[in-house]
């Protein structure tokens, strides 16, 4: 079944026109209705209390002689209204001193009659199917008495009944003709707007911009099928621009390409250079300080080997440094392989490494089974061997450390993580854990170049994901990251 959003435009003129009318002659319906039926409460109140007082006026004396026999006389005079169910008249003391039943009522008197109470002998209350109304009985300034009459209101649900079924036959005939303007006029206001529909389908279709609707009056339809003419034009000048640009653009790139190619050879010749240039006179200063070590080592002082073993830590540590430069330059330029990666067995064979690096240390190794993902293999080798030498690093003044690799939510994200309960760092530095040769420890106290997390930083950006950081001083770090 069609919703309504999906209807024709013919359609919906129809269906809002009819639904329209047929709401307000609801509407105007049920209001008259509703009036009629308070109007005939109000008129049957009054005749009712009305022939209450009558009979009340009429039973006082039967009271104050004790005559029940005249009372039930005048009681009797009201089988004249149809509507009075039931009547009864109540000495002051709320005793039923005498009573009328309507001829057909099965109920006895006591149970036909409305209940009283002596403390409020003036109300009335209607309920589902009758009137129940009380009025006191006076004389000479003085209650006496009650007076209750329970009044039968059937003659308003007939009523109320006739004048629903005549609203129903207008509602049908008002709603005939209301389809039938509504089609009279629908053929005249969605025809342009068809019309109009059509063109934008065969210009969506064949992709012409030259195409061009008609329009039929001034009216807004008029107005709206001129604007989308305007529109066409201006889209098919713009076509005609973007082609122009887009040809310009597609020269430009062929140029950028080609310069970046060029630069792109012009880095590999330097990285080449770094790699190999450099580290020539590195391997000298390293190999010429060996030398003086080993053989000159008895004619040098304490202070001269110190100096010497300072120039080999410093050659060793700028050749590690060239080494971390050179692997931070690949990881923005080579291509990636995506393919389903086991970020489990990855974990556990790097853990399995690091602990034989130091066979010595209790170091607990927690990784989570069934962590997989889709991703370079080897950059993504990288990004764990990174993180887990930072662990075991951070952690190696502990006695006994745990390092955990797992998937949660942090922050309503899911992400990978590794975990240690190492040195940690102090969150107002945060900001500097990914930026290349930044440290937030002395390389007397941990070593390394600041390279690393740059280098993490990079192949997670190159997955499409994110990594940050979490941790307190001398309580751990855990670093997020997703792809």
């Amino acid at each position: 079944m069609l919703s309504f959003r999906n209807l024709p435009i013919k359609h919906k003129l129809t269906l809002l026109s009819v639904l329209a009318s047929c709401s307000a002659l609801i509407l105007a319906c049920g209001a008259f209705v509703a009036y009629d039926g308070w109007s005939f409460r109000q008129a049957m109140l009054q005749t009712i209390s009305t022939e209450a007082h009558i009979v009340g006026a009429n039973s006082a004396a039967s009271l104050l002689f004790g005559d029940p026999r005249s009372a039930t006389d005048t009681l009797a005079a009201l089988s004249a209204e149809p509507a009075v169910i039931a009547a009864g008249v109540y000495n002051r003391d709320g005793k039923l001193f005498a009573s009328y039943v309507r001829v057909g009522v099965e109920q006895s008197a006591e149970a036909a009659l409305p209940p009283i109470s002596p403390g409020q002998p003036d109300r009335h209350r209607f309920e589902a199917n009758h009137l129940d109304l009380s009025r006191p009985i006076i004389f000479q300034k003085e209650p006496v008495g009650i007076v209750a009459i329970r009044a039968d209101l059937e003659i308003m649900r007939i009523r109320q009944l006739r004048y629903i079924g005549i609203a129903v036959v207008v509602l049908f005939i008002c709603t005939l003709g209301a389809i039938g303007v509504s089609l009279w006029f629908q053929q005249r206001i969605s025809q342009p707007i068809l019309a109009l529909a059509a063109t934008a389908k065969r210009v969506s279709q064949d992709k012409d911009f030259s195409l061009r609707a008609k329009a039929e009056g001034g009216d807004e339809t008029g107005v709206l099928v001129e604007t989308f003419n305007e529109m066409l034009s201006r889209i098919q000048e713009q076509n005609q621009e973007l082609q122009k640009g887009r040809d310009e653009l597609e020269r430009r790139v062929a140029e950028r390409t080609t310069q970046l190619e060029a630069a792109n050879k012009e880095l590999e010749s330097f990285s080449y250079s770094v790699s190999h240039d450099l580290r020539a006179p590195l391997r000298s200063i390293d190999g010429f300080s060996q030398a003086l070590l080993e053989d000159y080592s008895d004619k040098l002082d304490e202070e001269g080997r110190d100096h010497l073993q300072r120039v080999r830590a410093s050659a060793l540590r700028m050749g590690q440094l060239i080494d971390d430069m050179l692997n931070l330059s690949r990881v923005t330029r080579d291509e990636m392989r995506c393919e389903p990666v086991d970020l489990t067995a990855m974990a556990q064979a790097i853990g399995a490494d690091l602990q034989q690096t130091a066979p010595h240390r209790e170091v607990e190794f927690v990784i989570a089974d069934g962590l997989t993902t889709n991703g370079d293999a080897r950059l993504l080798r990288i990004v764990l061997d990174n993180l887990f030498n930072n662990a075991w690093k951070y952690t190696s003044k502990q006695p006994r450390a745990r390092i955990e690799f797992g998937f949660a939510q942090n922050n309503g994200q899911s992400a990978y993580f590794v975990r240690d309960d190492g040195v940690g760092f102090d969150m107002a530095y945060a900001d500097k854990l990914f930026g290349a040769f930044q440290r937030l420890h002395a390389v007397a106290e941990f070593n390394g170049t600041g390279i690393g997390l740059a280098t993490v930083q990079r192949i997670v950006h190159r997955h499409g994901g994110r990594i940050w950081g979490e941790g307190k001083v001398d309580e751990g770090a855990t670093f997020y990251f997703t792809l």
